[in-house]
């Protein structure tokens, strides 16, 4: 890597750029805003450091990180219908659209039409939802399938999301075998990051083929996220998991972060992994809860191999639409100082993001711009990552 994480102390760098350090900014709140002198307000914090085991290795197949085709599409339905505030249940979106125009949807309305075709008759609740939906071919959706490895060899698979559109969705399952790995109950759990669209309304495509499978949600989950479960046919268990760590299997936790995200959605569940000899690795849906909290609560709250951070994989919410703000190299540089040494970004990191991250001299593990994803500058649908 270009950046010697020894040169910088991790806490003082951690002090300063949390908060940014741009020049206008810099110049227009005064000096000591973000100079050192203001590090001496910040409370010194006990590691908790708790021992969640290890595990060999993991491997990550994105099944799907394009989580939507058109950009210009779904930031015009958003507008239209009242801002990024909105429930996202009543943008009359796929699957949940009444016909009533965009703005104007409900859950209620929108599963009356389709429940009795789930989750086993897709292909007649899409011929519906393509009737009453706002946009139908604009969604995809954001799911991958994580391999872990155990130390004794024991290999045991999970699925991260479930993603948006049902017929885009159950043609990414068919193409990685994830169909005939739910039938097999290969998959033991399937973990939802959080209740947005794109990475939890394709929940059925799931259950067709297994709808017995555990599922873990993070704690905030609105009434219709915990009806469409039902809604959708599942037969097994869910869990609820609490704000906070949650251990999973040896070298295996989830971390439920209480944050407030756009279209009245709140709470997200990241994964941690501990690689035996090689350190951490953090596996996110989205990261709303940023990249500098996801990798700061890793310090603060797990062991983990040789104190080092050795791979991170996902979407980093860094800049979803291809916009970009000067702030936000800010956040190229914190992810920098970190040290990983293994980088997988897609989704909603952004291609410009990941343009970024490479020209920095960052190992950024680079795709094949396959199955409709834009750039090989991150991992696209279909591609694969191995930590360990």
């Amino acid at each position: 890597m270009s950046i010697d994480k020894k040169e910088v102390k991790r806490r003082d760098f951690l002090k300063g750029a949390a908060t940014g350090v741009g020049v206008g900014v810099f110049a227009a709140m005064g000096m000591y805003s973000y100079s050192d002198a203001r590090k001496e307000l910040f409370p010194q914090k006990e590691r908790k450091k708790k021992d969640i085991g290890v595990c060999k290795s993991i491997h990550v197949t994105n099944i799907s990180e394009t989580s939507w085709f058109d950009n210009a599409t779904l930031i015009g339905d958003i507008k239209k219908s009242g801002g990024l505030l909105v429930n996202q249940y009543d943008y009359n979106w796929p699957p949940f659209g009444n016909g009533q125009g965009l703005g104007k949807g409900s859950y209620k309305d929108g599963m009356a039409k389709i429940k009795e075709f789930l989750p086993d008759r897709l292909d007649e609740a899409w011929d519906v939802i393509l009737e009453n939906c706002i946009h139908p071919d604009n969604p995809g959706g954001y799911s991958c399938l994580i391999e872990m490895e155990e130390m004794d060899g024991n290999k045991r698979k999970f699925l991260l999301d479930t993603g948006w559109s049902y017929k885009w969705m159950d043609e990414c399952f068919k193409r990685e075998g994830i169909d005939t790995m739910l039938r097999n109950k290969e998959i033991e759990a399937l973990f939802i990051s959080h209740e947005h669209f794109d990475h939890y309304w394709g929940l059925p495509v799931t259950l067709q083929y297994d709808p017995e499978i555990t599922i873990y949600i993070p704690e905030g989950f609105y009434e219709e996220g915990l009806q469409y479960i039902k809604d959708c046919g599942h037969k097994g268990e869910v869990h609820v998991v609490k704000n906070g760590l949650f251990e999973v299997a040896p070298g295996f936790a989830t971390y439920v972060f209480p944050v407030p995200i756009i279209c009245r959605v709140y709470g997200e569940q990241s994964l941690y992994f501990n690689i035996a000899g090689k350190g951490l690795v953090s596996v996110t849906g989205c990261c709303h809860q940023g990249i500098i909290r996801f990798a700061e609560t890793a310090y603060q709250e797990i062991a983990y191999e040789n104190d080092n951070f050795h791979g991170i994989y996902g979407g980093l919410h860094i800049s979803p639409f291809e916009d970009w703000d000067p702030k936000y190299d800010d956040l190229v540089i914190s992810l920098g100082k970190y040290g990983f040494e293994r980088i997988g970004c897609n989704h909603c990191t952004g291609v410009l993001c990941a343009k970024k991250f490479i020209n920095a001299g960052y190992p950024v593990v680079e795709g094949t711009a396959q199955f409709r994803s834009k750039d090989t500058a991150y991992l696209g649908n279909g591609d694969t990552i191995t930590f360990g």
